[in-house]
């Protein structure tokens, strides 16, 4: 579900407004409790649940504006990204506050959602929890990864992300290219325990 989207202003509005629902606390005071696919546990951890969008570096770094100590996030159901720039912009910033993952027994990742993932500081997960990976596509009938070569560079954002948030060169290389070739952008290869830990996914 990697996918890059052009998103019209009215659009982003309502994502960048609309997503952040509020509670009341016993004294009646209205706080923040939602933003986008973030929900807020207590002070340092919250919930992530949903597709990734452009909206979402707005909803993070607003939620961490209000409240700057969290410290991991646990992933649910997050199939992907909608927009691949800002997926790489909310996850390099997560990497770069300290914030660590977690996946529960039935958390299930894909995607964009992996490159996420990866950007955390600790990586752990619960065994039955699913990370699923693609090759990346702009469209129905559009190039997709696949459709360009080794070394090319409309593969870099990605490897250069990988390097950023701790891989090696080799290690991001080795990934990146293992899954835009383990399925086509409209399937999914639900990656084995072996792999996991072959290409460095969790981290303790």
């Amino acid at each position: 579900m990697r996918k890059s989207k052009l998103v019209l202003i009215a659009i982003v509005s309502f994502l960048l407004i609309g997503n952040i629902s509020c509670s009341k606390n016993d004294d009646n005071t209205i706080i923040a409790t939602k933003y986008g696919i973030f929900k807020v546990i207590n002070d340092t951890t919250i919930e992530m649940n949903g597709v990734i969008n452009g909206g979402t570096p707005n909803n993070f770094n607003q939620l961490i504006a209000d409240y700057p100590n969290i410290e991991i996030i646990n992933m649910l159901d997050c199939p992907g990204s909608e927009d691949d720039e800002a997926n790489l912009i909310v996850s390099q910033t997560i990497h770069d506050k300290g914030i660590s993952f977690h996946l529960f027994s039935t958390s299930q990742i894909a995607s964009g959602a992996v490159d996420m993932y990866v950007g955390g500081i600790r990586r752990t997960r619960d065994t039955g929890s699913e990370i699923g990976v693609h090759s990346w596509g702009a469209g129905p009938n559009e190039p997709t990864a696949t459709s360009y070569p080794i070394g090319h560079t409309v593969h870099l954002p990605y490897i250069n992300y990988y390097v950023s948030v701790g891989f090696t060169q080799e290690e991001a290389e080795s990934f990146y290219y293992f899954t835009i070739n383990a399925a086509s952008a409209d399937d999914i290869y639900w990656m084995t325990d072996t792999e996991i830990e072959q290409y460095k996914i969790t981290k303790e």
